[in-house]
C-alpha cells in the first residue's frame, strides 16, 4: 500500500493539472433516480416530429414537471401510466378543461429515458391547429417552457446518455439524405467511433499515470523498475493506431457532406446539357451561344446512396469579356477544390485522324488540371473522368473507330461516351460515377469506423503532436514529456467531451503497485 502521507502528495499534484476550462461533465451521481443538476432544471416541451401537415405528430417534454403535465392534461388523479406503454386518453387544455385532441400518450420515469430525465410523450394528430393548442396549454403549467433548439440531446450528453461522438452521429442521421449517409451515420450513433476514441483515452491516461509515478515515486525507490519503457511502447502504438486512422483520404467527411462533383471543358462542349440530364431538370440554361455559363450552378444529388454536390461551371477559354473571365477563374477555382472532376469533351471537335485522338485528349486535360498539378504522363484516375459527348452527331463508323483507338491508349482516365440529347451511353456512365463515388466515400459499414467531423481530425493531428513531444523530450526533460502526453490527453478530451484528474488518481492506485 502507499504510505498516507505519499498518498495525499500525488492527489495534490493530479488534481493541480486541472485545466482552468473543461468540458461539462457528465452528470453521474443520483437523486431518486435523476442525474443531480438535472433533479433542479426546468422542464421543457417542444414539437419533437417534423413541422407541417402530417397523421401524427409528437410532442415531448422533459424534466420534474413532465409527471405533473401528464396528469393534468389527461385527466389521471393519482397513478401515472405504466413506463414505456402508450395509453389512449383525451388530452385537455390545464385551464379551460377543454379538449384538444385525443390521442396516445407515453411515460418514461427517469433515469431510464432518452434524457435521463423524467419524460412524456404526446402522440396527437398532425394538424397545426392541434399542435399549437397543445403546445399552448403545455406552457401554461407551471415550470414548464419551449425547448430550445438541441437541449434534448444536450441533456443526455449532460445525463451521460450520449458522448459527444453518439450526438454528433444522431444529428448526422437526422440530416441524412443518402442511403450511405444514414448508415454511416447510424454507425457512428450506436457508439462505435466513441468507443476507439475512449479506448485511446484510457491509454493515455494509462501512459500519464505511469510518467507521472515515475517522476515523483522513483527517487524514493517506491516505483517499479520498467514503468517508463512500458510508456515507450504504448506511445509507439498509440501513434501506430492514430495515423492508420488519419490516412482515411477523408472518405468519412467526404461521405458526410457530399462529394464535391465539378463538370468542366471548354464552351459549348454540352456541360449544362450534362447537368440537367443528370439531374433531370432544366437546372442550367442550354444554348448554343459559347459562354452562356457564367457562373456556378450547384445541384445535390444522390449516385447509388452516395451524396454528391454536382457544379456546371462556365466554359474555359480567353476572354475579352470581363464577367466571363470571372466566371472561368471561378471554374478553375472549383476545379482545385474538387474530389472529382468530369472534364466534357464535344466530341465533333477531335482530330479526323485517329491516331492523333489521345494526343489531343492529353492536351485537353492538361489545360483543364491546375498549373501544380500537371503530371508528366499519367492523369490521376480517382479525379477525373473523361465524358465525350455528342456522340449521337457521329457517324456509325467514326464512333467504331473511337472506341478501338481508345482501348489501346494508356494513361487516361476512365473515359466514357454520351450523348446528352438521346441518352446513349448514360447507363454505362452512371455505373461508371458511381463506382468512382463509391471508391471516393468507401464503405462506411466495412473496417474500422472512419473520421467523420474535421474538428475529430484536427484534435487528433494535436494529440499525435503531443505524444512526439513525449518521445523528444522523454530522455531530455520528462516534465516537459509528460506535458505532451498530458495535451494529448487534453487533444483526445475535446473529442469524447469527457477527461478528468480523478480517473487518473484510479490508475494510479488500481494499474500497478506504488512501494512495493
Amino acid at each position: 500500500m502507499l504510505p498516507s502521507v505519499f498518498c495525499g502528495m500525488w492527489r495534490a499534484a493530479v488534481h493541480s493539472l486541472r485545466p482552468r476550462r473543461t468540458p461539462a461533465r457528465r452528470l453521474v451521481s443520483t437523486r431518486d433516480g435523476v442525474p443531480v443538476g438535472l433533479a433542479d432544471a426546468e422542464t421543457i416541451f417542444a414539437l419533437s416530429s417534423g413541422h407541417g401537415r402530417c397523421g401524427v405528430a409528437v410532442v415531448r417534454a422533459s424534466g420534474p414537471a413532465s409527471a405533473t403535465a401528464l396528469r393534468c392534461m389527461t385527466g389521471l388523479s393519482c397513478n401515472l401510466p405504466p413506463p414505456r406503454t402508450a395509453l389512449l386518453r383525451s388530452i385537455t387544455d390545464p385551464q379551460s378543461k377543454e379538449v384538444l385532441d385525443r390521442g396516445l400518450v407515453l411515460w418514461f420515469p427517469a433515469p431510464h429515458s432518452f434524457t435521463g430525465e423524467d419524460s412524456v410523450e404526446f402522440h396527437i394528430h398532425g394538424g397545426p391547429a392541434v399542435i399549437t393548442a397543445v403546445l399552448h396549454a403545455l406552457g401554461s403549467v407551471p415550470g414548464m417552457r419551449p425547448a430550445e433548439a438541441g437541449e434534448f440531446t444536450r441533456r443526455a450528453f449532460q445525463a451521460g446518455k450520449l458522448g459527444l461522438t453518439e450526438v454528433e452521429g444522431l444529428g448526422d442521421l437526422i440530416h441524412a439524405e443518402t442511403e450511405a449517409q444514414r448508415r454511416q451515420a447510424l454507425r457512428q450513433m450506436s457508439g462505435e467511433l466513441g468507443r476507439l476514441y475512449r479506448d485511446w483515452t484510457h491509454k493515455v491516461k494509462r501512459c500519464l499515470a505511469h510518467v507521472e509515478a515515475f517522476i515523483d515515486f522513483s527517487e524514493d525507490e517506491l516505483i517499479e523498475d520498467g514503468v517508463l519503457d512500458k510508456v515507450d511502447k504504448w506511445v509507439c502504438d498509440l501513434q501506430a493506431e492514430m495515423e492508420r486512422h488519419l490516412q482515411d483520404e477523408r472518405r468519412g467527411e467526404r461521405l458526410r457532406s457530399g462529394v464535391q462533383v465539378v463538370i468542366a471543358g471548354a464552351t459549348n462542349a454540352g456541360k449544362s446539357s450534362l447537368l440537367n440530364t443528370l439531374c433531370q431538370r432544366p437546372a442550367a440554361i442550354v444554348s448554343p451561344i459559347a459562354g452562356t455559363t457564367r457562373d456556378v450552378v450547384e445541384t445535390a444529388l444522390d449516385i447509388g446512396g452516395f451524396p454528391v454536390l454536382l457544379s456546371d461551371t462556365a466554359g474555359l477559354r480567353e476572354s475579352p469579356d470581363l464577367v466571363e473571365r470571372e466566371g472561368v477563374r471561378r471554374a478553375r477555382e472549383r476545379v482545385e477544390q474538387a474530389d472529382l472532376t468530369l472534364v466534357v469533351v464535344d466530341c465533333t471537335r477531335l482530330p479526323s485522324d485517329a491516331k492523333k485522338i489521345a494526343t489531343f485528349l492529353q492536351g485537353h486535360l492538361s489545360s483543364v488540371l491546375p498549373t501544380q498539378e500537371q503530371p508528366e504522363t499519367v492523369f490521376p484516375e480517382d479525379r477525373f473522368l473523361l465524358v465525350l459527348n455528342k456522340t449521337d452527331l457521329l457517324p456509325e463508323g467514326n464512333r467504331l473507330k473511337l472506341d478501338r483507338e481508345l482501348r489501346l491508349v494508356s494513361g487516361l482516365p476512365p473515359v466514357c461516351q454520351i450523348s446528352c440529347n438521346t441518352n446513349e451511353g448514360l447507363q454505362d456512365f452512371l455505373a461508371v460515377l458511381h463506382n468512382s463515388v463509391r471508391t471516393l466515400c468507401g464503405n462506411p459499414l466495412s473496417c474500422a469506423p472512419t473520421l467523420t467531423q474535421a474538428r475529430h481530425r484536427a484534435h487528433l493531428q494535436q494529440c499525435f503532436a503531443a505524444l512526439a513531444q513525449y518521445q523528444r523530450y522523454r530522455d531530455i526533460d520528462l516534465a516537459l514529456a509528460a506535458e505532451g502526453v498530458r495535451l494529448a490527453l487534453m487533444s483526445l478530451g475535446r473529442i469524447t467531451g469527457r477527461v478528468g484528474a480523478e480517473e487518473i488518481l484510479d490508475i494510479i492506485f488500481k494499474d500497478f503497485c506504488i512501494g512495493k
